[in-house]
């Protein structure tokens, strides 16, 4: 239990970055989902997903949720498999 003042801070400082990595991390989790989806149905709107993707990727990495490379090598793997339907 926090005591002093800039204990009380911290905790809810770490609270709410906990909340919005944890929100990050979903969205970029369900945009990777959901290309795969599309990628493995042959649909026509794998482009978009893939935009999503990337943008949720980026923004993971920028937030610290994944590194650097982890996104580009995520990124890396599904333009290939989008690349691959697209034949």
């Amino acid at each position: 239990m926090a005591i002093t003042k800039s204990a009380k801070r911290a905790i809810k400082v770490s609270a709410k970055k906990a909340f919005t990595n944890a929100k990050r991390e979903r969205t970029m989790k369900d945009a990777v989902k959901t290309l795969r989806k599309s990628v493995s149905a042959s649909a026509k709107t794998t482009k978009t997903d893939l935009q999503e993707a990337y943008r949720a990727l980026d923004k993971a990495a920028k937030g610290g949720v994944i590194k650097k490379g982890t996104a580009d090598r995520k990124k890396s793997r599904l333009a290939k498999a989008v690349a691959k339907v697209s034949k």
